[in-house]
C-alpha cells in the first residue's frame, strides 16, 4: 500500500507537472465502486468545469483543492495509482476513472486491486478530520509524541498503523522506524521510557524524508507495484534496513531478520537489535 513518501512523491509529481491551473472538462468513470460515496454520474457532472487550485497530501490521501469550492479526495489503498496521458493513448483495462485536463492530457486513476476510492466533496473535513498528527510537520514534537503513547495501552506496531493517531504510517516505514529506534513492535505503548520515546521520534520523520528522497518504496515487479506519475518505480527498496529482508543479516548486528506476524500484519525485525 502506497504510505506517506509514496502519495507525496505522487503530490510533488502532479505539481511539477503543471497539473494546478488545469480545469477538468471531462469526466469517466470505467468501475463505479472507485468513486465513493456519490453515484458516478453525479460525480462526472459535479467535476466537470472544477478548475484545480492546490494539490496537497494529507495522511495517505491527495487532495485536490478547486478553485471556486469543493475538493477531490483520493485514497489509493493497495495498488492505486495516477498517471498523465494522451487522450489518444489506448486506455487500460485497470484505469478506472479518467479526467481530462483541456484537450491535451487526461489523469487516470488506475488500481489493479480495484480497493481505491475517490472522494468528490463540498468539505473535506468530514474525512480528513479523523486523521491524526503528520509526522512530518514542526507539530510533531517528542511531547506530542509521548502524550500519544502513554495514553493509550496497545501494542506498538498497531497503535503506530492507526492513521487516527499518527497519519501516513504504514507497514513498511513502521517496520523501519522500530527498528531504526532499537524497539519491538509488541512493546506496549505506555511502558516505553524516555529516552525510548525519543528514539522513535526521530526514526519515524528519518525513516520517512529517506523514502520520500529516494521518491518512495517500490517492492517486486508486479502490476500492484508503486510507481509514480511519470511511471518510474521508487528507489527506497534499496535502503530498507529490514523489511522483507528475512534471512538477510541486520546492517547493525548482523544478526538474522526474522519475520513475526503481529496485528495480522507480516513484521519484520531483529530480535538482537529489538529485544521484548
Amino acid at each position: 500500500m502506497p504510505e506517506l513518501p509514496e502519495v507525496q512523491t505522487l503530490v510533488n509529481d502532479l505539481n511539477a507537472a503543471g497539473v494546478v491551473g488545469e480545469t477538468i472538462t471531462t469526466a469517466r468513470v470505467f468501475w463505479p465502486k472507485t468513486v465513493a460515496e456519490i453515484s458516478p454520474q453525479t460525480f462526472c457532472r459535479r467535476i466537470r468545469g472544477k478548475t484545480i487550485n492546490a494539490i496537497r497530501r494529507r495522511g495517505k490521501f491527495l487532495v485536490f483543492d478547486f478553485l471556486d469550492s469543493g475538493h477531490l479526495l483520493i485514497h489509493l489503498r493497495m495498488s492505486g495509482r495516477l498517471r498523465l496521458a494522451s487522450p489518444e493513448s489506448k486506455r487500460s483495462k485497470h484505469e478506472h476513472i479518467i479526467l481530462g485536463l483541456g484537450n491535451s492530457r487526461q489523469l487516470r486513476f488506475h488500481d489493479t486491486r480495484k480497493f481505491g476510492r475517490l472522494f468528490l466533496v463540498d468539505d473535506s473535513q468530514h474525512i480528513l478530520e479523523k486523521l491524526g498528527i503528520e509526522p512530518l510537520e514542526s507539530s510533531f514534537k517528542a511531547g506530542v509524541l509521548a502524550d500519544v503513547l502513554a495514553a493509550r495501552k496497545r501494542q506498538l506496531k498497531p497503535l503506530l498503523l492507526d492513521q487516527a493517531v499518527i497519519a501516513g504510517l504504514g507497514n513498511i516505514y513502521v517496520d523501519e522506524a522500530l527498528w531504526e529506534a532499537k524497539i519491538h513492535p509488541l512493546r506496549v505503548s505506555n511502558t516505553l521510557s524516555n529516552a525510548e520515546v525519543n528514539a522513535l521520534h526521530r526514526a519515524i520523520p528519518r525513516v520517512l524524508l529517506r523514502g520520500l528522497k529516494n521518491m518512495g518504496t517500490s517492492l517486486g515487479s508486479g502490476k500492484a507495484n508503486f510507481y509514480s506519475v511519470a511511471r518510474r518505480k521508487g528507489r527506497n527498496q534499496d535502503q530498507l534496513n529490514v523489511f522483507r529482508r528475512t534471512g538477510s543479516p541486520c546492517p547493525r548486528c548482523q544478526a538474522p531478520i526474522e519475520r513475526i506476524i503481529v496485528g495480522q500484519r507480516s513484521t519484520h525485525i531483529c530480535k538482537n537489535c529489538q529485544k521484548l
